[in-house]
Order: C-alpha cells, then sequence, then structure tokens
C-alpha cells in the first residue's frame, strides 16, 4: 500500500515501542515520528508546540497525522490553539483523561477537548478499551466532527491487545489520504 500524503506519527503516553503497529508503520511506509521531549509525565503545551514547531515545516495541505492514545486528544488541543488546516487525522483508541482508569503523571491534559477539528478525522475506538468508554469515545467523535468507527473487542488497540502491523488500520488511513 502507497499513500501520498506526509504522514506523521504520533504516539501517546510512553511512546510506542518496536512491536506496535505506529512502529510497524513507520518503518514499512517511511512515515515520520514526532518526538516529544517527555513521553511519561508530558506536559500538554510542549506537546502540542513540538507538533506545530514539526508540522509547519512540511505543505499542511498534504499532512495526515495519526494519533494513538493520549496523542489524540493533543490532536485536538493543538488544533484549537494554532487553529491549522491538514489534510487528515487517524485517531486511534483515545485515552479519556478524566476517567479513573487514566494513570496519573500528565499535566494540561485535562479537561478533554470537545471543540470540533477543522480538518477530516476518524476516531477508531473499541468496545472494551481500558482507557476509554466506547460511549466516551463516540462523544468525542461526535464533539471533534470526527467519523467513528467501532472495531469490537480490540482492548486499547495496542501490542498488549494483540496488535501488530494491523492491516485495516492502514486501510482507514488510506481512506484520508485520498
Amino acid at each position: 500500500m502507497t499513500f501520498t500524503s506526509s504522514v506523521f506519527i504520533l504516539p501517546g503516553l510512553g511512546n510506542s515501542g518496536d512491536a506496535h503497529w505506529q512502529t510497524l508503520w513507520e518503518k514499512e511506509h517511511n512515515f515520520t515520528r514526532i518526538r516529544q521531549r517527555d513521553w511519561d509525565t508530558p506536559v500538554c503545551s510542549e506537546w502540542i508546540d513540538t507538533i506545530d514547531k514539526e508540522l509547519t515545516q512540511h505543505d499542511l495541505a498534504n499532512v495526515i497525522v495519526v494519533g494513538h492514545s493520549l496523542a489524540c486528544s493533543t490532536v485536538v488541543f493543538w488544533s484549537n490553539r494554532y487553529q491549522r488546516k491538514i489534510k487528515g487525522a487517524l485517531l486511534v483508541a483515545p485515552s479519556d483523561t478524566e476517567a479513573e482508569s487514566y494513570p496519573p503523571g500528565t499535566t494540561g491534559f485535562k479537561p478533554m477537548p470537545e471543540q470540533p477539528l477543522a480538518f477530516p478525522s476518524l476516531v477508531v475506538a473499541s468496545t472494551n478499551d481500558f482507557y476509554v468508554t466506547l460511549n466516551r469515545a463516540q462523544h468525542f467523535a461526535s464533539h471533534w466532527g470526527s467519523e467513528l468507527v467501532n472495531i469490537g473487542d480490540a482492548g486499547h488497540i495496542n501490542v498488549a491487545s494483540g496488535f501488530g502491523p494491523w492491516e485495516q488500520g492502514l486501510h482507514l488511513l488510506k481512506k484520508l489520504d485520498r
């Protein structure tokens, strides 16, 4: 599968390890990972500034971001602050930073942003994600103006949930790449 857009990988809390689908996509398709200074105790304003610094070096009309977990809300915070228009965003397993199940240690990611995105987006969620209920994922997608894709019992859509290369996700990304 080939892509015509510039695709940027945005991992969530803790980064995405070697076996994570984001890392596999990055290597297989030559996507660009946006590297954050602190993956374990992130500050929202730092993360969104890092995203903006990287993306504004590129033709935004040809940029697609692929966020996982905490990076999903980070994309919305970034969009709200900078009002940039990109080609699209694939937002996978958005963590609910307001949920009791969300781990401590992040700064500035609450409350969850609910403003609409200024670009096309897909929110991919599962029915049994420990970090976000399906109802909350639907709520976020609705407020962000995103299309919701429910992939069933898929946990947090990560290595621990049995996801490696994740071919279905690539097909969703291709939908944004048109």
